[in-house]
């Protein structure tokens, strides 16, 4: 049984040539607004024929990078820059990043644990079903720009995942390269299945993630990795004209399975004793966790299970049972050394 037409309408014409600023509008009734939408900003940049890149931020709301970076994109790039489509949505969870949070808080929903979405179901169901097969099938490459949000911190990467498709793979790979981060990551994802990641490559579409750091803010350097990656994929993929500014080295990355993930299994305070990018190696302490309920309890150790390098870190001091504390990849090459 086909699915309903979603809900959803845009404001902007996506076929027409030039820049239009618009919204993704949704339909809510709610006790603030008896006829109400949720506003999800879009803007569409075209320009002649060419590819057609889908440019997404605030999957997460918390996550701070993308979404100030494609708003100042939304706002800086031409039609005539362009050599095809670009299409910005700098909030796709726009109720979640109008409070800083990772969930939205109108259904507790979050975006990227909701594909490929239902339109009949909660607000981010309907977002999600709107981007599967709306904003999806019009594009080419998609880049959903990632951070760490409040809770974790991440060395900055551009990231593609192992595919069926051996080609589709190669082509997304080169684009996270292209990205021109400090790091490039083949990501191993703990929960692939509900993830926009998967709804795009499941299209045959090429798709690159980053994370671009963390703890709920955003720093210049952060901001401007994030600014020229941006403009790398864009000229990579040939939407503009330039060359791929890349760092002097570039660290490329592997995630091979969930043992790169290290979760806690206590409760209390958390120190570190690496920082972000540092070498580890197999059986070295990189962490300890602290009974806070009394003083004179020796620290529990979490020692690593492979070599590598820290790559991701819990961010609050804090630690919960089940939360990450810390992500080791291996390394796989240096690139441009």
């Amino acid at each position: 049984m086909s699915k309903r037409k979603s809900p959803i309408s845009a404001t902007v014409d996506f076929d027409a040539q030039g820049v239009q600023h618009g919204f993704l509008k949704l339909p809510i009734s709610n006790d603030e607004s008896a006829w109400g939408a949720v506003m999800i900003p879009v803007t569409v940049i075209a320009n002649g024929e060419g590819p057609t890149a889908l440019l997404t931020g605030g999957n997460h709301g918390d996550e701070y990078e993308g979404i100030t970076a494609l708003q100042k994109l939304s706002t800086s790039l031409k039609a005539e820059d362009v050599k095809g489509r670009v299409i910005i949505v700098p909030m796709m969870n726009t109720p979640a990043a109008q409070v800083g949070r990772r969930t939205s808080p109108m259904d507790g929903g979050n975006l990227n644990r909701s594909f490929p979405g239902d339109p009949d179901g909660s607000v981010t169901e309907k977002i999600a079903d709107y981007f599967t097969r709306e904003m999806v099938p019009m594009a080419d490459v998609v880049l959903d720009l990632h951070s760490g949000g409040r809770t974790l911190d991440i060395i900055p990467f551009g990231a593609s995942h192992v595919l069926d498709n051996p080609e589709q793979q190669r082509q997304a790979l080169e684009g996270a390269k292209a990205f021109g981060a400090p790091y490039a990551m083949m990501m191993f994802e703990l929960d692939a299945a509900a993830l926009f990641d998967t709804v795009v490559e499941n299209q045959g579409k090429i798709f690159i993630a980053t994370e671009l750091g963390g703890g709920g803010t955003s720093t210049p350097e952060s901001l401007a990795i994030t600014e020229r990656g941006i403009d790398n994929v864009l000229i990579h993929f040939g939407l503009k004209d330039g060359e791929v500014a890349m760092p002097e080295t570039q660290v490329y990355l592997d995630m091979p399975d969930a043992s790169c993930y290290v979760q806690s299994e206590h409760t209390g305070l958390l120190e570190l004793t690496h920082a972000l990018g540092d070498s580890i190696a197999k059986g070295d302490v990189i962490a300890r966790v602290y009974d806070m309920t009394r003083s004179g309890a020796e620290p529990i150790e979490y020692r690593a299970e492979r070599d590598g390098i820290l790559a991701a870190r819990r961010f609050p001091a804090q630690v919960n049972m089940g939360d990450t504390i810390a992500v080791i990849a291996e390394v796989v090459e240096t690139l441009g050394d």
